[in-house]
């Protein structure tokens, strides 16, 4: 599979490669599915250290007479407290995700300390619950942080269980090293899990051929094109781009070469696109650029610089490569569909293009306008009827 080249806009990727998916990366997320789920597990994650916990405070001699009682008790409310919130709020930030995982920490020292035997009544087995959230939802360095505090953690609660510094550094290796062992396993079954999930993904939304965003990349930025006009006030502009001569170029070369030029072209016009237009293969030697204009004379523009790079990469191919494109152009309307909004745009666009292709071939209509001649030098007339150098 050819990875994404330089200037392609597939989805999940903004430019500068910046990933939008929050699913990817829990810790980024600000709000939506993914961060709820962290909220969720870390209340679980609360909630289960206090149904845990409390059985001690029905257990004779489980818990230390005098200030350990009432210690114990706080400690126990307090885990219960976040707990609700955490499910209320159904969000956490990464630093409220690093703090209470290390919370949890500090909450198994505390509890360990209020019991009067922690080898019975407060196993280092509790913190288990900890390191998994901790592997699943945090990243490398704060997870690292972590591992340092399970250490911490245990040494701090079985130190009065030992009565030589041998015996409690052997019982600290064991429980420390068995529940850091079972948080890095689960740390690298979550990056391997993250990158089928990036694979997957790059496999469905991006055509394997040229690298491009494909159909279902192209709908699925839809929405976000139709807000950003609404917002603006902008126009949804969709330019539908097919190659002169394609299936002769194919029958005469080969489709060895087709594909070459396929890619070339590909490039040219990733690397001529402005940063926040979509860029995608809709099949065979047609393209789709969608993306937001104030007039029809800026979508003209953009459309012959595109065309103008379709040449271009000809040429450095030592082959003659022009393009037909049609324009069309759309104002968003509260309460309309986005994907079908988005295909009668295109099918005015492509019927645009057919225009193209009866006048001559490697010139720009634009739909509901005037013919724009070919441009091969000199003057380059635009849909409004005005001359441009």
């Amino acid at each position: 599979m050819l990875l994404p080249m330089a200037g392609a806009h597939t989805p999940g990727t903004r430019c500068g490669g910046e990933s939008t998916h929050p699913a990817r990366d829990p810790l980024r997320a600000g709000r939506g599915p993914e961060n709820g789920l962290v909220a969720w597990a870390l209340a679980a994650l609360l909630g289960v250290l206090t149904v845990l916990g409390s059985i001690n405070l029905f257990v004779d001699g489980a818990v230390r007479d005098g200030a350990g009682r009432p210690v114990y008790a706080v400690t126990l409310a307090a885990c219960l407290l976040i707990a609700a919130a955490l499910g209320v709020r159904r969000r956490a930030s990464a630093a409220v995700t690093v703090a209470l995982v290390l919370f949890g920490d500090l909450v198994y020292v505390v509890l360990a300390w209020a019991t009067g035997d922690p080898l019975r009544y407060a196993p280092p087995l509790m913190l288990l619950f900890t390191c998994l959230v901790a592997a699943w939802f945090l990243r490398a360095r704060a997870l690292a942080v972590h591992m340092v505090a399970v250490v911490v953690a245990c040494w701090t609660a079985l130190a009065d269980s030992y009565p030589g510094t041998a015996a409690l550094v052997v019982a600290v290796a064991a429980s420390a090293g068995l529940l850091n062992a079972a948080t890095v396993g689960v740390f690298v079954l979550r990056r391997r899990v993250e990158r089928l999930l990036a694979a997957t993904q790059a496999l469905s939304s991006t055509d394997p051929l040229t690298g491009l965003a494909n159909r279902r990349s192209l709908v699925e930025q839809a929405p976000r094109i139709w807000r950003q006009a609404r917002r603006d006030g902008q126009r949804v502009a969709a330019l539908v781009l097919d190659l002169d001569h394609f299936k002769r170029l194919n029958d005469t070369y080969g489709h060895a070469v087709g594909d070459a030029v396929l890619r070339s072209v590909s490039r040219a016009l990733a690397a001529s696109v402005r940063p926040a237009d979509v860029l995608a293969r809709t099949g065979g030697e047609e393209l789709v650029v969608l993306g937001l204009v104030s007039d029809p004379d800026e979508a003209w523009r953009l459309a012959q610089r595109l065309r103008l790079a379709v040449v271009d990469s000809g040429r450095a191919q030592q082959r003659e490569v022009t393009a037909s494109i049609g324009v069309a152009l759309a104002g968003p309307v509260d309460g309309e569909d986005p994907t079908d909004a988005l295909w009668r745009l295109v099918d005015r666009a492509d019927a645009a293009m057919y225009e193209a292709k009866q006048a001559g071939r490697d010139r720009v209509v634009v739909a509901g306008g005037t013919l724009v001649p070919q441009v091969t030098g000199g003057s380059r007339r635009s849909p409004a009827g005005g001359t441009t150098a």
